[in-house]
């Protein structure tokens, strides 16, 4: 078995594991899909999603108005925490520019450049609750 078919098997294991939480709630649910969809799409570990996205939160909060920034929170369940995971992984603090995501992928090991990788695919799910307006605005931070 390879490496690779190997990370697929446990990716499967880990996806079908937290299908068995009974007690699990809709929003911790997409949160997991958002995480689980960029590991599987870019090949990143949980921690690196999870980095990831509230890197491009964390960028989004503190370049949009309180308004639209809400938009955006209501889009993605578990925002708050995304955003929290960013901090511990960073040292704190927020990020306010394109180039601080970039370099807030280098902090989780990723190259600056995965962060064009990540934020369609962040948009795309908040477009799924928050529709298209969330979705400009996200994208339209790059």
């Amino acid at each position: 078995m390879d490496r690779r078919q190997l990370l697929q098997g446990l990716l499967l294991l880990a996806v079908a594991l937290q299908g068995c939480a009974a007690t699990q709630s809709p929003a911790a649910s997409s949160t997991t899909a958002l995480t689980t969809s960029l590991m599987s799409q870019l090949g990143v570990s949980a921690p690196q999603a999870t980095g990831g996205i509230g890197a491009i939160l964390s960028y989004a909060k503190s370049s949009l108005s309180p308004e639209k920034w809400d938009t955006v929170a209501k889009s993605i369940p578990g925002a708050d925490s995304y955003l929290k995971t960013a901090s511990d992984a960073l040292g704190g603090g927020s990020i306010t520019s394109a180039a601080g995501v970039g370099e807030a992928f280098s902090k989780l090991g990723m190259s600056p450049e995965m962060a064009k990788q990540f934020t369609p695919i962040v948009a795309d799910q908040a477009g799924k609750i928050g529709g298209d307006t969330a979705k400009s605005l996200i994208l339209g931070l790059f």
